[in-house]
């Protein structure tokens, strides 16, 4: 379907790059997003990935809106203190672009949900703030076959990349480079850690840039890489991940098959 002449001037500045275009604008209004989280990652993430004119996005976030949410959650405002924060993203999204279709999932995810939302998407980003969701979505955006887009920060650093170990031996999961979750009480959170509040800005952007780039094929993946960025020191740098051999999921003698594993733990 040919671009509205509202979609034209709207999306202009990406129209005029050649390697976008008017066939990578559509491919974008084309796009559905899952988005798990709209915190300090996902609130970035949510508003440029709808201003950049994603079709349809997804939102999972079972968390209301708290006053300590609004020194990084972008997507918030004050009067939304005690709404679901999935209702305060859509009217955001709605307020930026009405083009952009929310879809809400005021949940929690689970093994029991996990593959079924999942699978209404073409790809996945993630901006949880738990490790064991974290290893619940690499798990399962594996075993359906999504690409998926994961950030984390903390204090005053972040990482970024981008997994699909289904499209290829040649390309990690995240159990390649965190086999396991570390023990339950020993991963401290951003309420006794603390977090700056740009640098969750920072993080989010750039991880909604990698999802334009996945959806449109442009420039190089961080499949096979890890980004880390110190806010301190302004230094970004970049390693490369491989795959392990050894890995539980992608590996060649793996033994995850289905979400089970996660009921038991």
């Amino acid at each position: 379907m040919a671009l509205s002449d509202e979609e034209l001037e709207r999306y202009a500045r990406h129209i005029v790059l050649r390697e976008v275009g008017g066939a990578g604008q559509a491919r974008l209004r084309k796009a559905r997003v899952l988005v798990l989280g709209a915190g300090g990652l996902g609130s970035p993430l949510i508003l440029y990935l709808a201003a950049a004119g994603i079709g349809t996005i997804g939102i999972v976030d079972f968390d209301r809106v708290s006053l300590s949410n609004l020194q990084r959650q972008i997507a918030h405002r004050t009067r939304d203190v005690g709404r679901p924060k999935t209702q305060s993203a859509a009217e955001a999204v709605a307020a930026l672009n009405p083009g952009t279709e929310v879809e809400l999932h005021p949940v929690r995810l689970t093994a029991d949900n996990a593959l079924d939302l999942i699978g209404r998407y073409d790809l996945v980003a993630d901006g949880t703030d738990n490790f064991a969701t974290r290893f619940l979505v690499n798990d399962a955006c594996y075993l359906a076959g999504k690409p998926l887009v994961s950030a984390a920060v903390t204090e005053f650093d972040g990482q970024l990349s981008t997994y699909k170990a289904h499209a290829g031996p040649e390309f990690p999961c995240y159990r390649c480079l965190f086999p396991e979750p570390p023990p339950p009480g020993t991963a401290p959170s951003c309420s006794e850690t603390g977090i700056l509040g740009a640098a969750a800005g920072v993080m989010g952007t750039l991880q909604a840039l990698e999802v334009m780039k996945e959806i449109l094929g442009l420039g190089e993946s961080l499949a096979g890489k890890l980004l880390i960025y110190e806010a301190l020191s302004t230094r970004f740098r970049t390693v490369k991940v491989r795959p392990d051999p050894a890995c539980r999921l992608c590996g060649p003698d793996a033994v995850i098959r289905d979400l089970a594993i996660h009921d038991a733990n």
